[in-house]
């Protein structure tokens, strides 16, 4: 009868096993050590410029602009300037016929000597029936009579001394003289052209102050107003000149809304120096206002503070500073200091609030936490306050590589194999196959 030893084959196959795992296992932590290498990107502390800007776009006015018109009715007999011309304070402009007006004045004058004339008997009439009333020769209402005639004479001289300066005063605006130092932007008559001052007054001129000052009455979001401030810098374009920068700055914020299309904006004014006369009323312009700005400081990359390392990878990488520690020379130049070597955060990490910020320093080949306090940023760059010095070398990445492909070390693809199946070494045909 044949004997069968089942276990005995069943225990070798067990070793034979065990061997090739302790061997492929060796393997691995050795490719893993000599194929592969930390690879880790910085950048540098620099320093630099930063704004946050707002952009809008609005129209290009003089800073005073008065239209130039007439409250009474005739024709136009004179004009003496015309479009652009240059004008002073209390310039003679144009001139209405006077004919009309002139008259009106000669009647009221007439109607104040006859008022002044009926005064004048009236009051010599008093005086005489004073007399005779004080030694009771006349009646108490002839006395009345007397009083009353006097009163209403006096009366009509007011009355005619107000229409007599009402004819001279429209008299007078028949003359139009410039109110303001400026230029004449707009002439709306003609020499012969009738205007008749009835519910509107009639518009002969648009003049405007020196146009070396401008501003800028630019249509802001309300979604954005809440960030403008006066004295705010602005520059802004102008399709005239789309290769040249104008400046100005924010000076008066009107709480008044403007509602189109549902939409809500704000007008806000902005003053412009204009010493070359190359802006001119009416140009629209396309503005940016710098909100907050910060020039001369240190900057850092916005992607430094959103970096935190994987703490398996970081065991990794500092196990492997280690190793190279323990296998330098012991001259002293190569030996470093454990104290200095990189330490994991004790207990939880600190609760930052918006104006501070944790970022990894690179000194020398090893990486540490540092926070630090920020100030404003533009979604690409931070200002630093404090925490940091110019030249600081910070990390944005750490990874494991091998030649041909990078990848970090927790993340494992499902289509990656285990790395305890490995292929075996290549044959001399250049045929690979399991390890035996």
């Amino acid at each position: 009868m044949k004997k069968i030893n089942f276990p005995r084959k069943k225990l070798v196959l067990s070793a034979i096993g065990i061997l090739l795992i302790t061997v492929i296992s060796i393997t691995y932590i050795s490719w893993i050590e000599n194929e592969h290498k930390f690879v880790i990107e910085t950048e540098l502390v620099k320093k630099g410029s930063l704004s946050n800007t707002i952009t809008a776009t609005g129209t290009l006015e003089a800073t005073n602009t008065v239209v130039v018109g007439t409250q009474v009715s005739g024709v136009i007999e004179k004009l003496y300037v015309d479009f652009n011309s240059v004008v002073k304070k209390g310039q003679l402009i144009a001139e209405l016929d006077k004919y009309t007006l002139q008259s009106s004045l000669e009647n009221a004058q007439a109607d104040l000597d006859n008022a002044q004339a009926e005064y004048e008997y009236q009051n010599s009439n008093h005086l005489r029936m004073k007399v005779l009333y004080d030694k009771e020769l006349l009646a108490k209402s002839d006395y009345d009579l007397v009083v009353y005639n006097l009163k209403k004479s006096k009366a009509s001289v007011k009355s005619a001394k107000a229409n007599l300066d009402r004819s001279a005063r429209n008299l007078s605006y028949a003359t139009i003289y410039s109110p303001i130092d400026g230029i004449v932007l707009n002439r709306a008559v003609e020499a012969g052209q009738t205007v008749a001052a009835s519910m509107n007054t009639p518009e002969l001129f648009t003049i405007t102050n020196d146009l070396k000052e401008m501003q800028v009455e630019a249509n802001i979001d309300e979604a954005d107003i809440g960030m403008i401030k006066e004295n705010q810098r602005v520059e802004f374009t102008v399709d005239a000149f789309p290769d040249l920068n104008f400046t100005g700055k924010v000076s008066e914020i009107r709480l008044q809304p403007n509602e189109a299309s549902n939409v809500i904006t704000y007008i806000v004014i902005i003053s412009v120096s204009n010493p070359d006369l190359k802006l001119k009323p009416g140009m629209t312009a396309s503005i940016t206002t710098f909100v907050e700005e910060a020039n001369d400081v240190l900057l850092i990359a916005g992607k430094a503070t959103r970096f935190t390392p994987n703490q398996q990878l970081l065991e990794e990488y500092k196990r492997s500073l280690l190793k190279e520690v323990q296998n330098a020379p012991s001259d002293d130049s190569n030996t470093i200091n454990n104290d200095n070597r990189p330490k994991p955060p004790r207990g939880n990490m600190p609760e930052l609030d918006d104006a501070h910020k944790m970022v990894w320093v690179k000194n020398g080949e090893e990486i540490h936490p540092l926070v630090v306090e920020i100030g404003i940023n533009d979604g690409s760059n931070m200002e630093v306050i404090s925490g940091l010095k110019e030249g600081d070398i910070l990390v944005t990445s750490l990874t494991l590589t091998n030649d041909s492909e990078e990848s970090t070390l927790p993340q494992k693809n499902e289509d990656q194999k285990s790395p305890f199946i490995q292929e075996g070494p290549k044959g001399k045909n250049g045929a690979g196959g399991p390890p035996r």
